[in-house]
């Protein structure tokens, strides 16, 4: 732990140069894990079964989804609503949908193994590529766009893959899994919106009274956020879309209550840095526990030709399906689809996968390919986002304010994933990407 710890602090010096260089922290984090763990050193005995492992991987996705859901909102695109609501509200099913196909083809799992395996790489997170949105010579449209869509499709996509995974483990099983997986997606929704509506009233009150503090506040998020996961837990309800509905609600109650639609965003700074430091360690682990055992094992080519085609057309084609009619350039389609890396959220749900099929006969399987989907993502999708986002920036240069992606949009917050620093921006128009 003390190796670990000193490489974070070594991280934390050059972090801005390796961002120039395109070299993101997931890219150093897994590599270093790599290194330490039994695939090559060996000196960092971690296992993906141990209550550390499964606590620092769960809480991490589980604030950050508490973050994004009470943060941002599809209202956020003023009124371009269309752009990210398709690729949430249309992409992102048909790309859950079309994963599951492609699966059952390549790969030799069921069908209800190939529906876990299609939900749990359809999130995208925004970290692995961030030179694309924090790029200011993108449109500011394609980059909220995809911001939204990072932000909000990790929950949405959660409920999928808690009720697929209940299918799998009672199938290895021979029990009987509608009733189990149905009652821990309501009872999550059910805690998470009382947890969440409640605080939210209560603090916004607290705050039109003057009891808070800035203090106060960020340390009751953080809290709210833990507490959302936990009781959730407690009574055998799912952490994460309890933690995903609390944000949405508290959220929601806040901007109710105090009339500020961004009333409360400084204070989830903390809650959102705490998430951050502890995706570090979630990448660290994947490097250790997953890619240096999958890396080690050899080669097989139906779990590396589902990565590719998972990165490609399994994610290009549903956005083009879904960005129809929206009149927008092929390379502007193109690139869209190409920026929708898989990250913490399908690495999470990897540990998951791990630990509750616990032995069982697909767990192997499914385990080694998402660990080469979310590795291959790690590295193409870091070392390409500043390069690509530089092309396709030049590509833009030359169009008038009469193309599509250069309508005048409203800026918003960009996630803070990375050690580039937090950016806030709250919907100031942008005339175009000529213009900043």
């Amino acid at each position: 732990m003390a190796v670990v710890i000193a490489i974070f602090a070594l991280y934390c010096l050059v972090a801005g140069r390796l961002d120039r260089r395109s070299i993101t922290a997931p890219i150093v984090l897994v590599a270093v894990g790599v290194v330490l763990g039994e695939a090559v050193l060996d000196i960092w005995h971690v296992s993906a079964g141990t209550e550390l492992v499964k606590l620092a991987a769960e809480l991490t996705l589980a604030l950050l989804l508490f973050v994004d859901a009470s943060t941002i909102r599809l209202h956020d695109a003023g009124g371009d609503v269309r752009f990210p609501g398709r690729l949430l509200g249309l992409g992102l099913p048909l790309t859950i949908g079309f994963g599951t196909l492609v699966a059952r083809a390549v790969l030799s799992v069921s069908w209800a193994e190939a529906a876990l395996i299609g939900s749990m790489l359809a999130p995208t997170d925004t970290a692995l590529g961030l030179a694309v949105v924090t790029n200011e010579r993108v449109p500011a449209r394609v980059r909220r766009a995809l911001n939204i869509e990072s932000g909000l499709n990790d929950g949405i996509v959660t409920p999928f893959v808690v009720f697929f995974l209940a299918v799998v483990a009672a199938e290895a099983e021979h029990q009987h899994w509608i009733l189990g997986g149905i009652k821990e997606i309501a009872l999550a929704v059910a805690i998470g919106a009382g947890i969440g509506w409640g605080a939210g009233c209560l603090t916004a009150r607290a705050r039109r009274a003057g009891w808070t503090t800035p203090l106060s506040e960020s340390l009751g998020i953080l809290t709210l956020a833990l507490l959302s996961y936990e009781g959730s837990v407690a009574i055998h309800g799912n952490g994460f879309v309890s933690a995903f509905v609390a944000g949405a609600c508290f959220g929601a109650a806040t901007r109710r209550g105090l009339g500020e639609p961004t009333a409360l965003h400084q204070a989830t700074e903390l809650t959102e840095d705490v998430g951050l430091y502890g995706s570090f360690a979630v990448w660290l682990i994947f490097g250790a526990v997953l890619a240096g055992p999958v890396l080690r094992g050899g080669l097989h080519w139906r779990p590396m030709l589902y990565a590719v085609l998972s990165l490609t057309v399994v994610r290009m084609a549903p956005v083009a399906v879904a960005l129809l009619g929206m009149h927008f350039r092929f390379d502007t389609v193109a690139f869209v689809g190409w920026f929708g890396p898989r990250g913490l959220a399908s690495v999470v749900f990897t540990l998951l996968v791990f630990e509750e099929l616990n032995g069982a006969v697909p767990a192997p399987a499914i385990v080694e390919v998402a660990t080469w989907t979310i590795l291959c993502s790690v590295i193409a999708h870091g070392l390409s986002s500043g390069p690509l986002a530089g092309w396709y920036a030049k590509r833009l240069a030359g169009c008038d304010g009469g193309t599509p992606e250069l309508q005048v949009t409203p800026e918003i917050r960009i996630r803070n994933r990375s050690l580039r620093g937090r950016v806030w921006r709250h919907a100031h128009p942008v005339e175009g990407a000529n213009d900043r």
